[in-house]
């Protein structure tokens, strides 16, 4: 019963202060199966939402494009902190539209082989409600944490990418405290 309430209330502070900028899937939504390609260590291989969740919670960033100065540094960062989301039980997958042939190169150069990024395809940029504005068939900046039961427990959708980081990882170990 306490770990409910704490969840409820971290649901509730999640949703005043994770504010979208742009239209995004909200917390407690179900979060839309997809597949897609991947590329890490210099390869490809395929990333299916529903398996990766059989894992544990996955963290789900989409980001406009790859080698752009913001995408770059949110790049660094997450791969900085890819040990502790692993450590968490958490899959840590990127997503783009933006220099999606580029893809294999940026995973390796700037996310370090750390996690793995793919293409964000137009069903999956619909599903999600990442679609950017400014630049018809490119992704937003969001970043999701969903839950093993397929539902979003974390959303922050901003273009700048300061606090995707801390909010995703916040929300992974608030899910892991709270499983038990």
């Amino acid at each position: 019963m306490r770990a409910r309430i704490a969840l409820s209330m971290l649901t509730a502070l999640v949703a005043t202060t994770a504010t979208p900028a742009f239209a995004s899937l909200p917390v407690g939504a179900v979060a839309p199966d997809f597949t897609t390609q991947v590329a890490i260590h210099g390869k490809d291989s395929p990333f299916t939402l529903k398996k990766a969740l059989k894992k544990g919670p996955v963290v789900l960033y989409f980001f406009p494009a790859a080698f752009t100065s913001g995408c770059t540094a949110e790049a660094h960062a997450f791969a900085e902190a890819a040990a502790e989301f692993k450590k968490q039980g958490a899959t840590l997958v990127g997503l783009t539209a933006g220099n999606a042939e580029r893809i294999q190169e940026f995973t390796k150069v700037e996310c370090r082989d750390k996690f793995p990024v793919g293409l964000a395809t137009p069903s999956t940029i619909s599903g999600y409600d990442v679609a950017l504005p400014q630049k018809a068939g490119w992704t937003n900046r969001t970043s999701y944490v969903i839950g093993r039961n397929g539902k979003i427990v974390y959303v922050l959708s901003a273009m700048e990418p300061l606090g995707h980081i801390t909010g995703t990882l916040d929300a992974v170990k608030a899910l892991k405290a709270h499983k038990g």
